[in-house]
């Protein structure tokens, strides 16, 4: 520690010290609960006298959108609203909410958000969709393809033994923080130019920042690196804080090398990007408050749960100054003012929440044997009589906010009484009425009266869901289900592609004339080559899990889509084509052979998709009539697009004459996948026309993507042959857009399948993660 960081941090333990002998007095002449017993009174009454909202139960059993729904009914939602924006601007930007600027500005973003909720009442609020409209309206369309490449590599790097969804859930929120707290500082009259960049900006920062919680924080409060690594990284952190610039990682000592490097060289460059980016004022500004922040936090985690001597001060002081700090460096990142009542109310507001938070994740701090208030009180309570009850220091810092810092105001006593009577209803209802009993025993506060009256109205069936926990809930549930429909989306595409490749060898006849011909061998060389399978894949998820068609008898059909798709591959790498020497890893098909052995394996695998057509023979005859003749146009219309590509060569394309290129080269080869199986179905015109839109904008999403990873990727990761596009000088995406164009482009034909997909009457998940994987693919 550098002597200017030891006087800020003693000046910071003055503050907290003073701050926690405050509390401690209130707490030792018991005057908070007489005054809480007062507020809870009042509370009940003012709760009485209110349409009384929903069940607490109903949020959880309900989807959200239908509990909004029913408060927007019920003409209940604004106040919803404005009750959970209200404690928001208390909590998290540290606004003064008794007064009458702040109510009206509040009051205008309650309106926002209710007008934003009824508009899209039909979107998850957490979709991709969602996100990429918003973006759009902003003009952060580059903004949020730079977040989401940046989430990706998190997600890639994030250790299994951390919680990812928790990891991913707090980033998201610190990007949020830091968006509310710039949108607040906007001046009025602010041009869209200037808000976009700015928005841009607190994106930036809110994920540089953000990144410490998943990458320093859980990482150290882990069992993934030993106790020298944690040590050997804390000290690199240490270092970069009191050094003002990166500490250099040199030799490593632990298993965890690797993981380690990956983790450090994302913080490296977030730390430069909020270096470089800020006034000298708020860097020195996040500089002390992130060490405060760090230093607080590595006191408390070096503590030993089995030490009984720990005075009050410690445990608590580092308690104040790490959950004040934590949320001063999100304010550090604005242009300083000279309201330092904010700064004050959000230092206050600290502790609240972490001893709200600290009380929820008991049993989990148990196993862990982390030391917070409320584990070492449990653990020494009965040898040592002078510790603080953090329970009733929660309820004491309450009264504290209630009366101290908002003088008693009515609106503030309702909202944080509800909020706090809230988190123990969530407790009850998380860890069952019996483990609940015992917690409110074992951190009694001795005073009866009010803590009949605390259970009583815990006991009360009225609802106080706030809508950030709301949001706080659908995110993790959103989160949760991406997870499993994607390990469930890549389960399902590799178990089908094993499958698929072992249906697709073309076996010899053992009457041919010439068992040595090469047309078979060349057939076989580009089927067993590899191949994503994508297009049988998706055939087959359609036929069996859409339209529920006997697996077994459409064989035929999986490798009639196969044989289709790998012979337009084997044409579309000919040297009269787009002379391509690369395919699916290995040497391309006239490469091994010749142009002419390449040209007619086209034709022969062509003509045995056909022949595969006809041995569906649990279908009825005219179906599968009907089936060969929608297959053979396709493969018309796809030699029409090859002939358009070429013809197109040294073009210069409009986006109206590439996208319908785009189409016919690609996009029909995904509705046939889709259409065939409708077909033999039966379907139903709509459910054909749905298909149709579908595989139109997927498809095009598909060629859109080839087009950035033929510039983006190598070789050996994409499987073929990269630049082959540039060196034949053929129109792209990239090429008539740009790249920031063709990654819209992208997103937007994203967006129209994801919508496109709501008319489906069945189960979409797997399409779904289909587009996902489209968008996110690295081959």
């Amino acid at each position: 520690m550098t002597d200017q960081n030891k006087k800020q941090f003693q000046e910071a333990e003055h503050i907290a010290n003073a701050y926690f002998e405050a509390l401690t007095q209130q707490l030792k002449e018991k005057s908070f609960a007489k005054i809480l017993v007062k507020d809870l009174k009042r509370h009940g009454k003012q709760k009485n006298k209110e349409s009384r909202f929903f069940h607490l139960e109903s949020v959880v059993e309900e989807h959200y959108s239908y509990f909004l729904k029913k408060l927007s009914e019920k003409g209940k939602l604004n106040r919803y609203l404005e009750r959970s924006i209200t404690y928001i601007y208390m909590r998290d930007l540290g606004r003064d909410v008794t007064k009458h600027e702040v109510k009206n500005r509040i009051k205008t973003i309650t309106k926002d958000v209710q007008a934003y909720l009824g508009e899209n009442s039909e979107q998850e609020l957490f979709s991709l969709i969602t996100l990429y409209q918003i973006a759009q309206k902003e003009k952060l369309e580059s903004t949020f393809f730079w977040l989401i490449e940046k989430l990706k590599v998190v997600s890639s790097i994030i250790p299994d033994e951390l919680n990812k969804v928790h990891a991913q859930r707090k980033l998201i929120k610190i990007i949020a923080g830091v968006l509310m707290h710039e949108i607040e500082s906007f001046p009025e009259g602010i041009s869209l130019q200037e808000r976009s960049r700015r928005l841009d900006k607190a994106v930036r920062i809110g994920y540089c920042y953000g990144l410490t919680y998943p990458f320093i924080d859980d990482l150290l409060d882990s069992n993934f690196l030993t106790e020298h690594e944690k040590e050997q990284f804390s000290n690199l952190i240490e270092a970069t804080l009191n050094q003002d610039k990166i500490a250099a990682l040199n030799d490593w000592q632990g298993e965890h090398e690797q993981e380690i490097r990956l983790i450090y060289h994302e913080l490296s460059e977030a730390y430069t990007f909020l270096k470089e980016s800020q006034s000298k004022v708020n860097v020195d500004r996040f500089y002390q408050n992130a060490y405060l922040f760090f230093h607080a936090q590595e006191v408390d985690r070096n503590k030993d749960l089995a030490d009984k001597n720990y005075t009050n001060e410690e445990i608590y002081i580092p308690v104040i100054l790490k959950s004040s700090s934590s949320r001063m460096i999100v304010r550090s990142f604005q242009m300083l003012d000279d309201d330092h009542s904010i700064d004050q109310r959000m230092f206050y507001y600290g502790i609240y929440n972490q001893l709200a938070d600290d009380l929820a994740d008991l049993d989990q701090d148990l196993n862990a044997s982390s030391v917070t208030p409320y584990t070492y009180y449990l653990k020494h309570k009965k040898n040592r009589p002078d510790l603080v009850n953090p329970f009733a220091l929660y309820w004491t810092v309450i009264s504290y906010l209630i009366n101290n810092v908002y003088h008693g105001d009515p609106n503030v006593r309702q909202i944080l009484l509800d909020r706090a009577i809230n988190g123990l209803k969530r407790l009850k209802q998380r860890v069952g009425a019996d483990r609940y009993e015992e917690l409110m025993d074992t951190f009694s506060l001795d005073m009866p009266s009010f803590e009949k009256l605390l259970q009583k109205s815990v006991a009360k069936v009225n609802n106080v869901a706030f809508f950030d926990k709301l949001l706080r809930d659908q995110m993790i549930q959103t989160l949760k289900e991406n997870k499993k429909k994607k390990e469930k989306f890549h389960e399902m595409s590799e178990t089908l592609r094993s499958e698929i490749n072992g249906l697709l060898e073309i076996e010899k006849q053992k009457d041919d004339f010439q068992l040595n011909h090469p047309l078979i061998d060349a057939a076989n060389y580009s089927i067993i080559g590899g191949g994503k399978r994508l297009r049988p894949i998706m055939t087959s998820i359609m036929a069996t899990e859409v339209f529920q068609l006997d697996k077994k008898t459409i064989i035929p059909l999986i490798r009639a889509v196969e044989y289709m798709h790998t012979a337009s591959l084997i044409f579309d790498d000919l040297p009269t084509q787009d002379n391509a020497n690369i395919r699916r890893g290995r040497k391309t098909v006239h490469q091994v052979y010749n142009s002419a052995v390449a040209e007619l394996t086209s034709l022969f695998m062509t003509q045995k998709a056909v022949e595969e057509q006809t041995n569906l023979a649990s279908y009825d005859a005219n179906t599968v009539l009907e089936l060969i003749q929608y297959s053979t146009q396709v493969t018309q219309e796809m030699c029409k697009g090859q002939i358009i590509d070429l013809e197109a060569k040294g073009k210069a394309l409009t986006l109206e004459e590439l996208t319908q290129l785009c189409f016919y080269k690609t996009g029909i080869g995904f509705e046939a996948s889709l259409m065939m199986p409708a077909i033999l179905a039966g379907a139903k015109h709509s459910e054909k026309e749905a298909i149709k839109t579908f595989s139109y904008h997927a498809g095009i999403a598909f060629q859109i993507k080839d087009d950035l990873l033929d510039l983006e990727a190598d070789t050996e990761a994409l499987g073929k042959t990269v630049g082959i596009d540039v060196k034949n000088n053929s129109a792209t995406f990239v090429t008539v857009l740009g790249i920031e164009g063709a990654k819209k482009e992208l997103w937007n034909h994203y967006r129209e399948a994801m919508i496109s997909l709501q008319s489906f009457t069945v189960n979409t998940d797997f399409f779904e993660e289909l587009m996902h994987y489209i968008v996110h693919r690295n081959s």
